[in-house]
This record gives C-alpha cells, sequence and structure tokens, in this order.
C-alpha cells in the first residue's frame, strides 16, 4: 500500500513539472493557452496551444536546458535551422519556427540579442505549425492496429516529397541579393548571435563558480576535465550558419537531416496541390540533429564526438552503419539521410525499421544488424502462397499476368535496396533516389487500392 501510495505521489509531481504551473504562457507578444502535451522526450516536452486573441492553434516545444547554457545554444541550433530553409527551393518540405523565446526559471526572459541575467536553469520555448494528421508514425501505428497498409504509390508520393525537403539541405547554396533565402540566412545568422550570447553567459557563469569552489575542489574538476566543457564541440556537427564562415555566395554547402524517421515527418492537409485528393504534404520536423555535410574525420577525439552525438541524435533502428562505427579518415555526408530514407520507406510497408525486425526475429543486436547489413522482407525465403483468379487486392500491380505475389512490387523493393547498401558510396544521392522514386511511380496505377493485411 506504501509503495502504490509513493508511485502516485511521483507520478503526480512529475506531471506537476512537466506542464507549466498556468494554464496561460506569454511567448513576446502571443498569450497560449495549454490544452494538452502532445508528447515528450529527453528533457523537452510539445504541446497542443491555443492562442488566445486568434484561437489558432500551434504545437509548443518546451526545451529544458539543466545543463547550462550550452544547452541553451543547442537548443537554439534547431530554431536557427528552421529558419534556414525558410527561403530556398524545397524549403516549404520543411517545417519552420513560427517564433521563439528564452526564458530564466524565475521567470526572467532573454531575447534575440541580449543574453539577460545570469542564475537559474533555462528553457527555450519553440513555438511551431500545428499538424492535426500527425506525423507518419502515426498512419503506421493506425496500419497496424486496423490490419491496413499504405498503398505503394500514396507512400511514393510521400516520400517524393520528403526527398525534395532532403534537396533543399543536401544542395543548399549560400544565397545571394536580397531575396526570401538571404533574408532567411540573416534570421538564422541573428538566431547564432544569440546563441553566442547565450553561451558567453555560460562562461561567466562557470567563472562565478569556480571562485567559489575550493582549490582542491577545483583540482579535482580540472582533473576530471569536467571544467567548462562544451556540451557538443564544433567537430561534432554542431554549427549551422557560423559553419558558412569561409564560404561565398553562391557556394554549396550542404547540411545533412541525420535523424530522418517516420516520427519525423509531418502530414500537412492544408497544402492547396493536394487539398481533396487524399494525398498529404510531407513536412520534415526535428532539425536538432543537422550537421553541415560532409563531415571529414580527422581525428579520434572528433570521431568520438561525432559517435556520441549520433548516439544522442539520431535514433538507434533509423541511423546509418556510418555513424554507429565512425572511423578517423573517413567523411560522414548527405548519405545517412539516404540510409535513414531506406528504413522510413520498409517501416511504412512492413511497420518497422528493418533492423529493428530483423533483431527482434533473430534476438541479436541491432547495432550488429545494422553494421552486416542484416535485414530481409517477411516474405522472403517463404512459401510461394497458392493464387485464385488474377487480381490481388493491394499488390499495386494492374490486373493480368503482370500481377505480384508481394506486397511491396518489386519496382519498390528495389529503391530500398538501393537505400540500404552497407556502404555509403553505393547508395544513390537524392538527385538519383528522386529520379528512382519517380520512375517506380510511373509504374504504379492511380486506382491501387491501400486495403489488405500484412
Amino acid at each position: 500500500m506504501a509503495t502504490t501510495l509513493m508511485d502516485l505521489i511521483s507520478n503526480f509531481t512529475n506531471c506537476l513539472f512537466c506542464f507549466p504551473s498556468s494554464p496561460n504562457l506569454k511567448i513576446n507578444s502571443r498569450t497560449l493557452r495549454l490544452l494538452r502535451l502532445l508528447g515528450e522526450g529527453g528533457f523537452s516536452y510539445v504541446y497542443l496551444v491555443q492562442d488566445t486573441s486568434t484561437s489558432a492553434l500551434y504545437a509548443l516545444k518546451k526545451i529544458r536546458c539543466p545543463f547550462g547554457q550550452e544547452s541553451v545554444a543547442l537548443a537554439l541550433k534547431e530554431v536557427e535551422a528552421y529558419s534556414l530553409f525558410s527561403g530556398v527551393p524545397g524549403g516549404d518540405f520543411i517545417i519552420h519556427s513560427i517564433d521563439h523565446q528564452v526564458k530564466d526559471e524565475g521567470g526572467k526572459v532573454s531575447g534575440i540579442g541580449n543574453s539577460g541575467e545570469a542564475g537559474g536553469q533555462k528553457t527555450v520555448y519553440i513555438l511551431l505549425p500545428y499538424y492535426r494528421r500527425g506525423n507518419l508514425q502515426d498512419e503506421i501505428n493506425a496500419n497496424l492496429v486496423n490490419r491496413t497498409r499504405f498503398s505503394e504509390r500514396r507512400l511514393m508520393k510521400i516520400m517524393l516529397g520528403v526527398c525534395k525537403g532532403l534537396k533543399a539541405m543536401h544542395h543548399y547554396k549560400i544565397p545571394s541579393g536580397n531575396g526570401p533565402a538571404s533574408a532567411a540566412r540573416r534570421e538564422a545568422q541573428v538566431i547564432r548571435n544569440q546563441a553566442a550570447n547565450e553561451d558567453e553567459d555560460a562562461r561567466r557563469q562557470a567563472k562565478n563558480k569556480t571562485r567559489t569552489m575550493t582549490a582542491s575542489a577545483q583540482r579535482s574538476a580540472d582533473e576530471d576535465g569536467e571544467a567548462e566543457q562544451p556540451l557538443m564541440p564544433e567537430s561534432a556537427g554542431g554549427e549551422i550558419t557560423a559553419s558558412q564562415a569561409k564560404k561565398k555566395s553562391g557556394d554549396a554547402h550542404a547540411y545533412a537531416h541525420r535523424d530522418i524517421k517516420p516520427a519525423n515527418i509531418m502530414l500537412d492537409d492544408d497544402d492547396p496541390s493536394t487539398s481533396g485528393s487524399g494525398d498529404p504534404k510531407p513536412i520534415l520536423m526535428d532539425l536538432g540533429s543537422i550537421a553541415p555535410s560532409p563531415t571529414p574525420i580527422t581525428s579520434r577525439s572528433q570521431a568520438l564526438a561525432v559517435q556520441d552525438t549520433a548516439a544522442e541524435h539520431s535514433t538507434m533502428p533509423y541511423r546509418a552503419p556510418e555513424l554507429f562505427d565512425v572511423k578517423t579518415g573517413s567523411v560522414i555526408d548527405t548519405k545517412v539521410d539516404i540510409w535513414s530514407l531506406g528504413c522510413t520507406m520498409y517501416a511504412c510497408l512492413i511497420g518497422k525499421s528493418p533492423f529493428e525486425a530483423r533483431s527482434d526475429e533473430t534476438g541479436g543486436s541491432l547495432s550488429i544488424c545494422v553494421l552486416g547489413g542484416d535485414w530481409k522482407w517477411p516474405d522472403e525465403n517463404a512459401p510461394k502462397p497458392k493464387r485464385q483468379g488474377t487480381i490481388v487486392e493491394g499488390d499495386g500491380q494492374a490486373a493480368g499476368g503482370d500481377r505480384r505475389d508481394k506486397y511491396p512490387c518489386e519496382e519498390v523493393r528495389d529503391v530500398v535496396r538501393k537505400c540500404l547498401a552497407v556502404e555509403a558510396s553505393e547508395r544513390p544521392d537524392i538527385d538519383e533516389l528522386i529520379e528512382l522514386i519517380r520512375n517506380v511511380m510511373k509504374k504504379i496505377p492511380d486506382g491501387e487500392t491501400a486495403q489488405g493485411d500484412y
């Protein structure tokens, strides 16, 4: 009885800690009413909120920063990335922040260009669009519950949109002139300056703390290497616009997302081009993992830093093999996203990542499956089923002798296989993948049904 009571108290206090003390929250000039918790992970929470003056719905991401201002700068890196791609071709397939604010835990606010007063834990609030259809993982879960599946054509259309968003990152060029891309870059640089101010604030706080430490405690901290260590060194991919410092207008400066997965692909049904068609527009989100590409690995310490960052920010079942075991002398490039997109396509078709499915089947290590490229389709090596007639509902082929017994069709399987080449150099780049998907779509009829069992 006592244990049960303590559990209830613990759960209640955790709930109080997750939600702000007031149902209303002010972000700059907006007053927002918190409606419910949408999700959480690590030190971040996402709420459904409503603007009290316009009744518009938004998603509000709250990021607690318990490790000092370095983690504030990391949170602002995400906002910086949201701003950077808003003016480039394909940028409409990438989520954009509407507003953001950094607040002291005690209520003091740090605005753009103002580091605020030092002291106390800070929290970053990021106001984002709200997509009522949720994300691709929500559709996967619904398919599993309802024993339905994606039609191959619809999935390829969604993947084509994802590729367009990735192309905006993989082919990013330093903009010139005064167009939307240049304005977006300037906005991102303003946010980077705010992050720099937060870092400077952290250094001041660290110095104040060290003055109160005893000499022996200070020596112990120095020996342990814990004094003023940044949470993400630049070599681990922690910079966005700062990495463009030596670039000129028109120069290519690619970025890799590094955490493509179904949960990071939102579905927007408000796009005019898809209105009424039942085909949502995919929107890439969660850019906290983004890194300049290519990233040459020139030292063992850099290799470990990139590997540790990937372990924290790149979801394991969708993480490319070169991020599991980062080697000195290697180069980490945009092909990590191609791998993750292959895993995402498989998950939409089958219900989970290919390596998650394989490790569940064999009882082996997921990382070993990834590094060895050990995965398969569920019906591989299975006896061919007996057929009745010439039509199989949901197999994605035209009626007659050309229809397959397998789901998905061979053309779709081939796209996934190419994406999941263990050697990054053997995977298609984003332009080649777009062409592959378009060719597959030409071979899948418009009237393909999405129903049927897995």
